[in-house]
């Protein structure tokens, strides 16, 4: 039996165990790795072959070479850093995997004439597979089965409108169905899938597009071009001054150089997102590209969409009333056929068939079906009832299958005013298949359901109004119940709700209204898109959350999409952050670890590049001077350990509840730049007035200790800065770093170790009165930068 034969002679049943061993054998698996993450080699050689730590190994390799090894401790205390972000990534790498797994789309697959859901990367070439509303089409194939089954292709062709397919038509992995269902078999899979490369690096573990990594890009890329020209003209200076002992010059250059690398900035930054990834996967968040949590701490605008996410899935019948003398009893039949008429019922059917069991039409036959649609706003089918000719029946949108000004609506709107659904059951005398078969609708009777508020969807609400995050709340239901239900929670706006049927259609008339509304409801599913757009055009970052095959376009369109756990596979597909436990409540914690982030690493980073600009200027001005570098290695190690890098570890995982603001280099430098030459000037002063009191043997020591006393008060008056506003433990943090640089100042072994002892009281005293001075030089410079990024 050939393949295609084969193929053809299992279509309605599947392949069997037998055929699906031998395409295995084969290899025609579709073996495109589901990765959230980045493999273990990625992250080892990430975090080990950067460009600094590349500089800071060969200069550890010189030292090693002249000694001592004190001057050689920046070698260790980068190894341990790196050691850190290695570990804290690898967890972070566990936490992304296993919540993956959780969150996992499984298609359903026939097999044996059995269907049931197995593994994405478990579908064979020839397995069918099954597809309803909301489902993902994960590989390519061609139709085998369908019941008005519509696809969505827009993500991959940027089509706009369904694509109704008939069995022979082909599919596209990566589109998703909107309405109907059916089943086609797997033609292409693995990489040979249309989408399967797209696929592939969308769920990939990703430090990019982010403000913070670019922004430290290119800082660095700055900090690398300064360092090149002063780096060499360093080491020509300290071998001219030093020509009789190489040695020392070359300890002092590497003194030099050494504090010019921003070596841990890099580092603390992946830590940050590494245990912003764990935290909140502690919390059932999967976040599937690591911007993500920075971007929701940026966003100022969250749209909702109500139905999954302000209200649960469910929902309950609370009563079916007759319009026009209708029979109540008819009705219900009625509503019983047609749930019966709907292999895969949304929300609304389900609570129907739940209050209204198809056994209670026995006797009734379904013909044609029309599945509910987001676009449309309505289902239905055509009915025959025992002895009766058939009939198309509909149910949908009163305000969409009904005139306006029509009687019933006046109850709608009554009903809806206290934030119940109301469905309209209606017959039509067109065929089902009829383009206007909505247009001439005689009603039946109204169907009330009443939906399940989420008990903590109130609190998230008054939050993101704390936060000046405003909520948009936009849904495909009627507007005033929308409204209601949204009034209920507390939402600013909620009284005043908006068609979106009456939004403008020019881009910038549509934003003016969005950017006053708070409640908008019969949003299709393309509005939802172009209003996430329009808000955009203002400026805005915008978030968008949902659950339902309707917002999948907005979601993809938005800066930050954000998915329930229970939605459709599309839409955990798209979305950067998929919330597993269906809890709305989580958002506040991802937008917290977000801005922790962001606002902990300006700090770290103000930090870092203090440090940097400072020892480019103390470069420049031993050049300059042509006199020795007032430093050994171990003396900026020291330095740099008590003032930047335990602080800054501490820093960095601090809670920061900060709003996020845009800018973040500028920002970063308006304050690292004037502070850094602070710093270096004071140093500079400390060392050429020490240069000129001390004489004779022993002099460089005691002219090292006085600059490097200097230099750490200045370090520590940064470090107080930046740790405002104060806390027990921040103030705990700067006293503990004080101390334990007082430690070795009184500690002889250790003054023997890093070479450090102050020699009489003049020149120390002067030199602590140089830092006083420029203390207050800082704080100048730091009321200035705030006032400026105010």
């Amino acid at each position: 039996m050939t393949e295609r034969t084969e193929v053809a002679a299992t279509r309605n049943q599947g392949l069997t165990s037998g055929e699906v061993a031998r395409r295995v054998e084969r290899g025609e698996v579709n073996d495109v790795p589901v990765r959230s993450s980045r493999s273990t080699t990625e992250i080892v050689r990430a975090n080990v072959f950067t460009r600094f730590n590349a500089i800071i190994g060969v200069l550890f390799l010189i030292i090693l070479v002249v000694g001592p090894i004190q001057d050689g401790l920046f070698g260790f205390v980068i190894v341990a850093n790196t050691a850190i972000g290695i570990i804290q990534e690898l967890r972070a790498k566990k936490t992304l995997d296993s919540l993956a797994v959780i969150g996992e789309s499984k298609p359903t697959v026939r097999r044996d004439g059995t269907a049931a859901e197995i593994s994405t990367s478990a579908i064979v070439l020839g397995d069918l597979i099954e597809l309803g509303p909301g489902d993902k089409v994960v590989v390519d194939g061609e139709v085998v089965e369908a019941e008005s089954l519509e696809i969505d292709e827009s993500l991959l062709t940027g089509e706009a409108d369904p694509v109704l397919k008939h069995p022979g038509d082909t599919v596209m992995s990566g589109s998703f169905v909107v309405a109907g269902g059916g089943a086609f078999t797997a033609t292409k899979v693995g990489r040979e899938a249309y989408a399967a490369q797209l696929a592939d690096e969308a769920s990939r573990f990703t430090l990019v597009n982010s403000e913070l990594r670019n922004g430290i890009s290119e800082i660095l890329k700055y900090v690398t071009w300064m360092m090149i020209p002063t780096s060499v003209g360093l080491i020509i200076s300290q071998f001219t001054v030093e020509s009789s002992d190489w040695r020392e010059a070359v300890r002092r250059t590497v003194g030099g150089i050494t504090p010019m690398v921003p070596e841990g900035l890099v580092l603390l930054t992946s830590v940050a997102f590494a245990i912003g990834v764990i935290r909140l996967g502690r919390k059932q968040c999967l976040v599937q590209e690591l911007p993500a949590i920075e971007g929701l701490a940026r966003v100022d605008v969250v749209c909702l969409d109500k139905t999954g996410t302000l209200t649960e899935g469910g929902m309950d019948v609370t009563g079916l009333r007759a319009l026009d003398g209708a029979d109540e009893q008819y009705a219900a039949r009625v509503l019983a056929a047609l749930g019966g008429a709907d292999p895969r019922p949304n929300a609304s059917l389900q609570a129907i068939i739940d209050a209204y069991p198809p056994a209670g039409a026995d006797g009734w036959q379904a013909g044609a079906a029309l599945p509910f649609s987001s676009a449309r706003k309505y289902s239905g089918a055509s009915l025959t009832e025992p002895g009766a000719a058939a009939r198309t029946w509909l149910l949908g949108a009163p305000d969409v299958l009904l005139p306006d000004g029509h009687p019933a609506l006046a109850e709608v709107d009554r009903l809806n005013d206290e934030g119940l659904r109301v469905l309209l059951l209606g017959h039509s005398e067109r065929a089902l298949d009829d383009a206007k078969v909505a247009a001439e609708v005689t009603p039946y009777a109204l169907v009330v359901l009443e939906q399940r508020l989420r008990p903590d969807a109130g609190d998230t609400l008054r939050y993101f109004a704390e936060q000046d995050v405003h909520a948009k709340v936009i849904s495909g239901d009627n507007a005033v119940s929308v409204g209601a239900v949204a009034a209920k929670l507390g939402l600013p706006g909620a009284e005043h709700p908006v068609d979106a049927r009456r939004l403008p259609a020019d881009q910038d008339a549509m934003a003016a209204v969005l950017d006053e509304g708070s409640v908008f409801g019969r949003v299709t599913p393309q509005q939802k898109r172009e209003m996430v757009g329009a808000l955009q055009s203002r400026g805005h970052n915008v978030a968008m959350t949902g659950d339902g095959v309707n917002d999948v376009l907005a979601l993809k369109d938005a800066d930050i999409g954000v998915s329930m756990g229970s939605g459709s596979e599309a839409t955990r597909a798209v979305a950067q952050i998929v919330l597993l436990d269906n809890s709305f409540a989580t958002l506040p914690s991802v937008v917290a670890e977000g801005r922790r982030v962001i606002g902990n690493i300006t700090r770290v980073a103000t930090l870092f590049l203090t440090k940097t600009v400072f020892s480019v200027l103390l470069a420049l001005l031993v050049v300059c001077w042509q006199i020795p570098y007032p430093f050994l290695p171990r003396h900026l190690t020291l330095l740099s350990t008590l003032t930047i890098g335990v602080p800054a570890f501490f820093l960095a995982l601090a809670p920061n509840k900060e709003r996020a603001r845009p800018h973040f280099v500028r920002r970063v430098m308006r304050y690292a730049t004037p502070a850094g030459l602070i710093c270096g000037t004071t140093a500079f002063v400390a060392y050429l007035v020490a240069r000129h009191h001390y004489t004779g043997a022993g002099a460089i020591d005691a002219e090292t200790s006085a600059a490097t006393l200097t230099l750490f008060l200045m370090e520590v008056w940064v470090l107080a800065i930046v740790a405002r506003p104060y806390t027990w433990w921040r103030v705990g943090l700067v006293l503990a770093m004080c101390g334990g640089f007082l430690v070795v100042l009184v500690t002889p072994w250790l003054q023997r170790v890093f070479a450090l002892k102050l020699v009489g009281t003049q020149i120390p005293w002067t030199a602590v009165g140089i830092a006083a001075a420029g203390g207050v030089a800082l704080e100048c410079v730091w009321a200035f930068a705030r006032r400026r990024d105010v």
